[in-house]
């Protein structure tokens, strides 16, 4: 008669833990070795800052093949080096080999001076005082927006309310579409009382944010990483690749509670983008406006951004040039998967250098756009309140 302990081997087991031991041992030696957890690594020059935000334009590594930057916008609630993780996985390395002229906005941590920022102050105050940064410091009438996650949201709004400005739209894994219930993340938003959330808060913490996104995943984002991580312990690179990623993940930054607010209640809640009912600083986002062409990239497993939520936006925009990208992969593995560098930075490259508006648009828009210091978003709401 066979019994769980039929199969049971105890020299087995025993070389199994000796095992275990000597990879941690070696792991241990390896973190004693590890000063700091190098990330963002791509040398990058500040251009223009504002309050907690900076925006950076990255020093080229190739030959150039757009005369038009790329301004990258990434989501508030996560930070920015998640494109340039590491120095061999670099999404933001693969984007400038490929001759892209990149910029990207840093947004920083937010502070109780900082509560009152609105959704208005952060499109058409500080994403907009970036693009006039950028046509004065590379002299060019437009720039094309990379927006991604959150980031793309603000971009395809800022591209409604601006058209003029933007020479081409990028989106990756971003939501435009709030009615899908596919996801926790969707269905939980649906159902939050964001209300309270802010009065309590007014600067919503990172880690209460950072809680949510892991209990989408719980058994793969507390449990299930942490025992694949012994497979690498006893490999210095790879245990440093793990670091970086967890680095990353725990780095959130806290969110302005009235811009929450709004984007929980008019985006997740109200889907307004989508009914046309959605208003910014008093304007009325139409996705009609924007024209320009659009390249909308969605991941297939994604379970942060599903499909369903991203898809739509090249149904809603004006645009008639518009293409629909599949990745095969999740959220984050757009970014820093294997084959997202081999796939997905040359086909984006590729597109906008297609779309590129030809150097003779360069211009002398130095002199037209305007004096960047002089609109200052600064929180001028938290001063009256």
């Amino acid at each position: 008669m066979n019994t769980p302990f039929s199969n049971f081997d105890p020299r087995a087991m025993m070389k199994e833990l000796g095992e275990l031991n000597r990879k941690l041992i070696k792991g241990a030696e390896f973190l004693t070795e590890i000063d700091e957890i190098d990330v963002g690594t791509a040398p990058k020059e500040l251009v223009y800052e504002e309050d907690k935000l900076k925006l950076y334009r990255y020093k080229g590594e190739g030959k150039s093949s757009c005369a038009v930057p790329v301004l990258i916008v990434y989501a508030l609630v996560n930070r920015q080096y998640m494109l340039d993780l590491q120095p061999d996985r670099s999404f933001i390395r693969n984007l400038l080999k490929l001759g892209l002229d990149i910029y990207i906005i840093d947004w920083g941590y937010p502070t109780k001076v900082d509560m009152y920022l609105t959704m208005d102050d952060y499109i058409n105050g500080y994403l907009d005082n970036c693009v006039e940064a950028i046509r004065h410091d590379a002299k060019v009438d437009k720039v094309s927006l990379m927006g991604i996650c959150q980031g793309g949201t603000f971009s395809a709004i800022y591209a409604a309310l601006h058209p003029k400005k933007v020479q081409n739209l990028v989106t990756l894994v971003a939501p435009f579409d709030f009615s899908t219930n596919d996801g926790l993340l969707f269905n939980w938003s649906k159902c939050m009382n964001v209300d309270a959330l802010v009065e309590n808060y007014r600067v919503i913490p990172g880690d209460i944010l950072n809680a949510g996104f892991l209990m989408l995943m719980p058994f793969n984002l507390n449990i299930k990483k942490y025992i694949d991580m012994l497979d690498v312990m006893e490999d210095k690179d790879k245990l440093l690749n793990f670091l970086r990623m967890e680095k990353w993940i725990f780095d959130s930054p806290g969110q302005a509670g009235e811009c929450l607010r709004q984007f929980v209640k008019d985006c997740y809640q109200g889907n307004k983008l989508v009914t046309g009912e959605l208003e910014i600083g008093g304007q009325r986002v139409d996705l009609k406006k924007v024209s320009m062409p659009l390249l909308n990239i969605f991941a297939s497993a994604d379970h942060l951004v599903p499909p369903a939520a991203t898809k739509p936006l090249n149904d809603l925009v004006g645009s008639k040039d518009k293409t629909l990208y599949e990745f095969q992969g999740g959220h984050i593995g757009v970014f820093v998967g294997s084959r997202s560098q081999k796939e997905l930075a040359p086909a984006i490259a590729n597109w906008l250098s297609a779309r590129d508006g030809k150097a003779e648009e360069k211009s002398s828009a130095s002199a037209k756009a305007k004096v960047v210091s002089t609109k200052k978003t600064t929180n001028k709401k938290a001063e009256k309140k």
